[in-house]
This record gives structure tokens, C-alpha cells and sequence, in this order.
């Protein structure tokens, strides 16, 4: 079965916050999250088997990144070449899980895993696409294929593996933020490594939320704890004071406790990612992950997301369904002249100011 999209209406979205299917997801974010308070990302963890299989899965895809360059455009927005990547990633996906994943679901759990590399038409990426990673791993998790001895592999190894592969497509393809919410978000493409990162840190006696600030420190345990490196990547592609780029992040660093950094981030994660309409009418549900919306049909936009009802991101109201198309940092990075463009993959490495 091919999961599709339930939730179309403000009504959908309130009885999916309500639902089993909706506390299952917290549940097990909150299983992973507890498997790695106090863990280091440079901790010796042992990969059971099917985590191996799923790293070799993850180095698959990006090889085929790698095998799949980028377009020379002038554009400064999503390279094309990602469709291309899509597409060889979404043909190949059933052999690649063969011997992972029972036959009989193959197609729907790898439903999850290409929604989890972006939008095909629409270039971009965001923390819908990052959800639907969390739904692939939680359909393994149902099917028994992980449990939860496998957690913290799961998260320091699998799912920051994942972050890294998604920071190579985001950089060779400049994948254009999926409804950015710009300096009030956490980061333009992604919320759960900082969700993870201040788990790692929950415990820690001496690094304080305040630590960000502290430029060594920064570098000095990047390594160590995704939090730190998700600030460090922010920090290295824009300039000035994270005050005035990283509003959010800035604020979060006033936290007392690591905590009251976590639990607050699950309580952002509840409304700002699956209390989004914007975001979670493009989720997908079948018999491994069940809801069941109230609209009985739907047409679709042409985006391939259906009609509901013209449902847009802050401040993506005009002029497309799916919100207006936004330049990505990187592209950003790359412009060189008024008729002269990089390469895609040949830029990031230079600062972008927040102006």
C-alpha cells in the first residue's frame, strides 16, 4: 500500500493531534531522545546488524548524490539535477531495502524515506521532510526489523548520518527552504538534531545552554554534541551576531538547564512542526502509520499535494500553493556577479551575511 495524505483541514490536523497515531510518534521521539541523554556522538556504540544494513543504505544514497552533479544554471534556486537524484534514489529504494524490510511493505515504508529527501518538483526541504525520516525508522520500529537496544545507534549513528547526507544535498542541489520561517526557526532546513543534540547534553555538569557563545567551546565540542555543531553550521553561513540572524537559538541559549532546553524543544516540536497545517498536509498515512482524514476526496494542485483548501506558510501566501520559491544559503553564497554563477557544489564554504 502507498500511504496518502490525510490531513486537509484545520479539523484533520486537531483530531490528528488527538489521535493514537499522534502520541505513537511522540512516544517513540521520546524513546529516542531518552536512549541518548548523556551519550556523546563520538561515544563507541555497537551497530547491531540492521543498523549497518541502514548506514550502507544511507552511503547508497549518497553515492548516487555524488554520481548525480549538479546543473550549471544561473539561477539562483533549486539545481534540477536534484529531480534526478529523486528519481534513481525512488527506482532503486525497493532493492536497496530488500533483505531490510519484508516485501510485502517495502513500498510503503519506502514512501517514508523518499519523502524524507524533499520535494522533487519543488526543489526543497524542510522539517516535514526531516519528519518523514522519524516515520521511516518508526515503521521499523513496528515491524519489529529495530528495537529499542538499537536506539542510541539509531540516533548517533543513523539519523545523524541522515543530517549529514540532507547537508550534501541541501549543498549540491541548493535546496530552497520549505516554508522558512528565516530567523525564527531554528535553522532553515532542519529542528530535530537540536531536539537530539540538547538530549546528548541533558546531563552534562558544565556545558550551559550560554556555552554557545563561547566561539572554543563551539569548536572545541561540535564533534561531540549536535546541538553545538548544529549552531556551529549556522554560524559558518551567516555573519554578525546570532542575536541578529539566530533570534531563536539566541534566546534558547538563555535557558537555566539543558532540561529545559529539551523538554521545551518537544513542546516547540508539538507546535511548530506537527501543529502546522503548512507541514503536515503533505505527510502521508497507511497501515503501518493509520489516521484517517475527514475529506473524502481530493484534486490535485499540480504541487502534488492536493486541493486543501490553499493552506500556506507564513509569509508564502502568494503566489503558489505551496509557497513562493526562497533562495537557499547557498545559493546565496554562490553568486558571484550579475551573469556569473558557481557551481553549486563548489560553494557553502563562505559566510552569508544575514543582510
Amino acid at each position: 500500500m502507498i500511504p496518502v495524505r490525510q490531513i486537509l483541514s484545520p479539523d484533520d490536523l486537531e483530531r490528528y493531534l488527538e489521535s493514537p497515531a499522534c502520541t505513537e510518534l511522540i512516544e517513540f521521539l521520546t524513546a529516542l531522545n531518552d536512549a541518548i541523554i548523556g551519550v556523546k556522538t563520538t561515544d563507541y556504540i555497537e551497530d547491531s546488524p540492521v543498523v549497518q544494513n541502514l548506514l550502507t543504505l544511507l552511503d547508497k544514497i549518497k553515492q548516487t548524490n555524488d554520481d548525480t552533479p549538479p546543473i550549471d544554471t544561473k539561477s539562483r534556486f533549486g539545481n534540477p539535477a536534484f529531480r534526478d537524484f529523486y528519481t534513481t534514489c525512488e527506482q532503486n529504494l525497493p532493492t536497496w531495502l530488500t533483505g531490510i524490510v519484508p516485501t510485502e511493505h517495502i513500498e510503503q515504508v519506502s514512501t517514508y524515506l523518499c519523502e524524507s529527501f524533499g520535494n522533487r518538483r519543488r526543489i526543497d526541504y524542510g522539517t516535514g521532510h526531516e519528519l518523514n525520516f522519524i516515520a521511516f525508522l518508526l515503521c521499523l520500529h513496528k515491524l519489529k526489523i529495530i528495537t529499542p537496544s538499537d536506539f542510541p545507534a539509531l540516533v548517533i549513528h543513523v539519523f545523524y548520518k541522515y543530517i549529514s547526507v540532507m547537508r550534501g544535498l541541501q549543498m549540491t542541489y541548493w535546496l530552497e527552504p520549505a516554508g522558512s520561517q528565516g530567523v525564527w526557526g531554528l535553522d532553515d532546513f532542519h529542528f530535530l538534531p537540536f531536539l537530539f543534540g540538547s538530549g546528548q547534553l541533558r546531563t552534562h555538569k558544565h556545558l550551559k545552554p550560554k556555552s554557545i557563545h563561547n566561539k572554543e567551546i563551539l569548536e572545541e565540542f561540535s564533534p561531540s554534541y549536535m546541538y553545538f555543531e548544529c549552531v556551529r553550521f549556522v554560524m559558518s553561513i551567516k555573519t554578525g551576531s546570532l542575536r541578529w540572524h539566530s533570534p531563536m537559538i539566541d534566546d534558547i541559549s538563555g535557558a537555566k538547564s539543558w532540561e529545559k532546553v529539551n523538554l521545551g524543544l518537544f513542546k516547540m516540536f508539538r507546535v511548530e512542526v506537527i501543529g502546522k497545517l503548512p507541514i503536515m498536509q503533505h505527510f502521508m498515512f497507511g497501515t503501518l502509520i493509520e489516521f484517517t482524514g475527514s475529506a473524502p476526496e481530493q484534486t490535485d494542485c499540480g504541487d502534488g499535494c492536493g486541493d486543501h483548501g490553499h493552506v500556506f506558510a507564513f509569509g508564502q501566501e502568494f503566489p503558489d500553493c505551496c509557497g513562493i520559491k526562497v533562495p537557499s544559503a547557498a545559493a546565496a553564497a554562490a553568486v558571484q556577479s550579475d551573469d556569473k554563477f558557481a557551481k553549486p557544489r563548489d560553494v557553502f564554504t563562505r559566510p552569508i551575511p544575514f543582510d
